[in-house]
C-alpha cells in the first residue's frame, strides 16, 4: 500500500468499530446461505437415494447458475457506497435500482435457458438414469426462483453500500426458517416429494426478494429516487459487473480444475479433497465478511473524496485479515483430530486429508490478505484489474495443478498448488494496493 503516516489509537479503534459493525452481521448472512441447501439435503435425503442423488446434481447446476452473477452484489455495493460517501442518498438508491433491474433481466434470461434445457443439463452432469428424473424436476421448478435469487444478490449489494449489513442478516435468517418449514410441509405434509422441496425453496427466495424490495422501495420513496428502469443506468451496471464476472468465472475454473485433478488421484484423495474443500469454503466465509466490510467502507471513503481515509482503512483491514487468518489457521490445527472423523471413518481418507489440512491451516494468513485486498479493490470499483489479476492467477495455477498427477504428488501437493494460487493472488493484489492506482475519488469512478 502507499506510504502514509501512522494512524492514532483513536483512529484504529474507529476503523475497528466500523469493520466489526459491518463484518459480523455479514458473516451471519453468509453462513445462512449454504444452510438452505443443507436443509433441502436433510429433508430430501429421507425420500431415498435416487432423490438425494438427483438433488445433488440439480443443486450443483443451480448454484453454478447463480454464483456466476455474484458481481450483482459486489458491483452494486461499490457503486452505492461511493454515492453514499458523496452525500447523495437519492443517487445511491437510484444506482441500486439499476442493479436490481439488471438482476431481474438476467434472471429472466437464465430461466428461459434452464427450464427447457434441464434434461440435457442433467445428462451433461452425468446423472444416473434413476436420479435424472428427480434432478430434472427439481431443477425446472427451482429455476423459477432464479430471478428472485439474483434480486436478493443485487439488493444485498444496495444495503451493504448503504452501510447496512444487519438487514441482510435478518432477511437471511427469516428465509432459512421459512425454507425449512416450507420444505417439510410440502415434501411430507403435502406429499409432493422432491418437487415440494423445490417449491419450498422458490417460495422462500421470492419472500426474501420481496422483503428486500420493500426495504429498498421504502428508501427510494423517502429520498425521492425513481423506481423506473433506466436503460443507461442498467447498461452502466452491466459494464461495471462484466470484469467481476470474468474474475468469478476464472475462480470457478480454478476450483473445477482442482476437483478434476483430485478425481484423477483416486477415490480416497477425491473424498479427502471434498472434506478439505468444505472446510476451506467455511473459512472463506469468515474472511469474506471482512472483505464485504472493505467494499462498503472503501467505497464510502472514496466517494467522500477522502483518499487518506481509504488508505488507512485498507491498512487496518489488512491487519484484521492477517490476524483473523492466523487465528483460523491455529483453530484448524487444534481441531484437526476432531474435524476429519466427523466426515469419514475411512483411515485411508483420513490419512490423505490430514497433511492437506495442515497446508490449508498454514495458508490462512495469506488468505486473509487476499480476501481483504479483494474487497478493497472491489469497493474502489477496480474490477478490470481484478479480472486481469485472476486470469494471471489461473495461468499460474493450471499447469501447477495439472502436473500433480504426473509427479505423483498426491492431495497434499494439490493443496500446495492451491496455496500457490492464493500466494499469486496476494502478490497481484498487494502490488496494486501499494501502487495507489486504485484510489480514484468521487461519486463515480
Amino acid at each position: 500500500m502507499t506510504q502514509a503516516p501512522a494512524t492514532s489509537k483513536a483512529e484504529r479503534r474507529r476503523h475497528d468499530r466500523e469493520i466489526v459493525a459491518l463484518a459480523v452481521p455479514a458473516f451471519g448472512a453468509l453462513v445462512a446461505e449454504p444452510l438452505f441447501l443443507m436443509v433441502d439435503t436433510a429433508i430430501v435425503g429421507h425420500l431415498g437415494t435416487s432423490q438425494l442423488a438427483g438433488l445433488g446434481v440439480a443443486s450443483a447446476l443451480l448454484v453454478t447458475a447463480v454464483s456466476v452473477f455474484v458481481f450483482l452484489a459486489y458491483a452494486t455495493t461499490a457503486a452505492v457506497a461511493r454515492r453514499v460517501g458523496a452525500g447523495d442518498l437519492r443517487a445511491a438508491i437510484r444506482q441500486g435500482m439499476d442493479g436490481i433491474w439488471l438482476a431481474l433481466l438476467l434472471g429472466a434470461g437464465v430461466v428461459a435457458v434452464v427450464v427447457p434445457t434441464a434434461p440435457a443439463l442433467v445428462t451433461l452432469f452425468g446423472s444416473s438414469e434413476t436420479a435424472a428424473p428427480y434432478a430434472t424436476t427439481y431443477l425446472r421448478i427451482s429455476a423459477l426462483g432464479i430471478p428472485a435469487m439474483l434480486i436478493v444478490l443485487a439488493a444485498t449489494g444496495v444495503l451493504r453500500g448503504l452501510q447496512d449489513t444487519k438487514t441482510p442478516l435478518y432477511v437471511a435468517i427469516g428465509g432459512f426458517v421459512a425454507n425449512g418449514a416450507l420444505n417439510a410441509g410440502l415434501v411430507y405434509g403435502a406429499d409432493l416429494g422432491i418437487a415440494g422441496s423445490a417449491w419450498g425453496t422458490v417460495i422462500a427466495q421470492c419472500g426474501m426478494a420481496a422483503a428486500y424490495l420493500w426495504v429498498v422501495v421504502r428508501g427510494a420513496r423517502r429520498h425521492g429516487a425513481s423506481l423506473r428502469p433506466d436503460t443507461a443506468g442498467i447498461r452502466a451496471s452491466a459494464q461495471a459487473g462484466a470484469p467481476l464476472l470474468v474474475r468469478t468465472l476464472s475462480l470457478r475454473a480454478i476450483l473445477m480444475i482442482a476437483t478434476a485433478v483430485a478425481a484423477r488421484l483416486g477415490d480416497e484423495d477425491i473424498a479427502a479433497h471434498q472434506i478439505i474443500l468444505s472446510l476451506w469454503s467455511l473459512l472463506a466465509f469468515a474472511l469474506d465478511a471482512i472483505a464485504i466490510a472493505g467494499q462498503a467502507i472503501i467505497g464510502r471513503y472514496l466517494g467522500a473524496g477522502d483518499a487518506q481515509g481509504a488508505r488507512e482503512a485498507c491498512r487496518r483491514m489488512v491487519q484484521w485479515g492477517i490476524a483473523t487468518g492466523a487465528v483460523l489457521g491455529l483453530a484448524v490445527i487444534a481441531a484437526r483430530p476432531l474435524f476429519i472423523p466427523l466426515f469419514t471413518g475411512d483411515p485411508a481418507v483420513q490419512e490423505a486429508a490430514l497433511p492437506a489440512l495442515i497446508v490449508v491451516a498454514l495458508a490462512q494468513p495469506i488468505s486473509g490478505i487476499v480476501f481483504v485486498l479483494d474487497g478493497v479493490l472491489m469497493g474502489a470499483g477496480d474490477g478490470p484489474y481484478l479480472a486481469r489479476a485472476m486470469l494471471v492467477t489461473l495461468a499460474v495455477f493450471a499447469p501447477a495443478a495439472l502436473l500433480v498427477p504426473t509427479f505423483h504428488g498426491g492431495l497434499t501437493a494439490l493443496w500446495g498448488a492451491m496455496t500457490l494460487m492464493m500466494a499469486t493472488r496476494m502478490l497481484t493484489l498487494w502490488l496494486r494496493s501499494r501502487s495507489g492506482r486504485w484510489i480514484v475519488t468521487g461519486a463515480t469512478r
